[in-house]
């Protein structure tokens, strides 16, 4: 049995996962939107009618109903699956494909829609808001970084503040926190038609393509696609596609970089590292892992040396503009805000001992710089040590879920948002290791271990 079809046993698998996503996520999909009331809608274009059907509301009734008959699509092909002994790659792709979809798109758009039938600053979110703003400002020639954002339009997501100190600037309208790729694809993005122009069909696509991402892999193709189904559609990123967190373009570059190199094309793999970590803060935590990871494939030293080139020459390129105009703003806005100047938010440490009354204030001092260095760097280089001993490339991607997981932990903020990396690690350690092979048959050229038959 060729890599080209699903035996029974893996149909099942798959089947299962998309199965699990559907009903883990459609009770809750479209869910803690913000409250927005808008004094008129008025659909048109494209997505008029979508809005039409949903009462020029953010209607969840047609959500879930389009993720229930994602649910019976499913029920459907495992009946069918009764009386087949393997399916065609084409129809387990298709079929994960089209419950991701359902999951993700509807949402997505109709949001799109209802914003373009009201005003930009209505069915979005603060996040996705500001990144617009700083693509607009970056094809205005003007530095995102440092930018006074009152008179925006953002200062509309915090009228009330209600826990902030009397007089406590709104923090975030003074701040851009995220690293210049968001930016520089924002303004790339920004240069599409109305409504399409709209952040977050970016972050869509990148979710959508986590899915395809994950058959770069080699394995049984059962296993790369449930994988690739759960990175694409798990929960968090269902939310965050809809809602507006940008980690998907991030993510998609992380897993494309370990994708990479399993095929031997480190200079590649490398160039997509650098750019997940241009697009998020949270992706240079795998700069190391992926290092030792190319250690143990025995890369060439001339490829070693072309693949830190290419990811420096990615990381320099977004980088220097930015740091040329004004580096203590880049600096400020996007180390200092989250580590020392946003209040305490979430379920991590820093809440912990704010609820149990060690630190009295959400604005005040929280020691992350001293628990980073005593806490997470000795964890991290343990982790390190562990991955070199094991010589193994799923060691690699498991030891950054584990270091990503603890520095969420002590940071200052920790968003529900921000699980989705350590479990895009965990998935990329099954990846890893469901190819059933060993890191040290790889060359420049690629693989030359043979893939596992299904």
């Amino acid at each position: 049995m060729t890599n080209r079809t699903i035996r029974e046993y893996g149909a099942w698998t798959l089947l299962a996962t998309l199965a699990v996503l559907v009903a883990v996520t459609m009770p809750e999909l479209g869910s803690g939107a913000w409250p927005f009331r808008p004094p008129s809608v008025h659909p048109h274009g494209l997505l008029g009618p979508l809005v039409r059907a949903a009462d020029r509301e953010w209607d969840l009734g047609i959500l879930r109903s389009i993720a229930v008959l994602a649910g019976l699509l499913v029920a459907l092909a495992a009946a069918a699956t009764w009386r087949l002994t393997s399916w065609p790659r084409w129809a387990g792709f298709g079929l994960a494909a089209l419950v991701c979809a359902a999951l993700l798109v509807p949402a997505v758009l109709l949001q799109v829609g209802l914003r373009n039938a009201t005003e930009p600053w209505y069915y979005t979110n603060d996040s996705t808001y500001q990144i617009e703003l700083a693509g607009d400002l970056i094809l205005d020639g003007e530095n995102p970084y440092g930018h006074d954002y009152n008179g925006s339009g953002l200062e509309r997501f915090y009228p009330a503040a209600h826990d902030q100190p009397a007089g406590f600037p709104q923090v975030a309208l003074r701040h851009f926190a995220y690293f210049p790729g968001t930016s520089l694809t924002s303004a790339a993005w920004r240069l599409l038609p109305e409504p399409f122009d709209d952040y977050r069909l970016f972050a869509l696509l990148a979710t959508l393509a986590l899915l395809p991402a994950a058959l770069l892999f080699s394995g049984p193709l059962h296993w790369r696609l449930s994988i690739g189904a759960a990175l694409s559609a798990n929960p968090l990123l269902v939310r965050g596609a809809w809602f507006g967190t940008a980690d998907a373009p991030s993510l998609l570059a992380l897993v494309l970089a370990f994708a990479l190199l399993t095929r031997g094309r480190f200079v590649w793999a490398a160039a997509s590292l650098g750019t997940a970590v241009a697009l998020k803060q949270f992706a240079l935590v795998a700069v190391p892992f992926f290092a030792v990871m190319l250690l143990t494939v025995r890369a060439p030293r001339q490829a070693l040396r072309q693949a830190a080139a290419a990811f420096a020459g990615v990381v320099i390129a977004c980088f220097l503009p930015f740091l040329v105009a004004d580096p203590g703003a880049l600096w400020d806005d996007t180390v200092s805000y989250g580590a020392g100047t946003y209040r305490i938010i979430g379920y991590g440490l820093s809440a912990i001992l704010f609820n149990a009354g060690v630190i009295d204030d959400r604005f005040g001092y929280y020691p992350f710089l001293p628990l980073a260095v005593l806490v997470w760097l000795p964890i991290t280089a343990w982790l390190l040590w562990s991955q070199r001993r094991a010589a193994s490339l799923w060691s690699g991607a498991a030891g950054f879920s584990i270091s990503m997981f603890v520095l969420l932990f002590i940071s200052r903020v920790f968003q529900n948002s921000y699980l989705i990396w350590p479990l895009t690690g965990i998935a990329l350690a099954l990846l890893l290791a469901g190819a059933g092979r060993s890191a040290r048959g790889l060359s420049p050229s690629g693989p030359s271990a043979s893939v596992p038959a299904e």
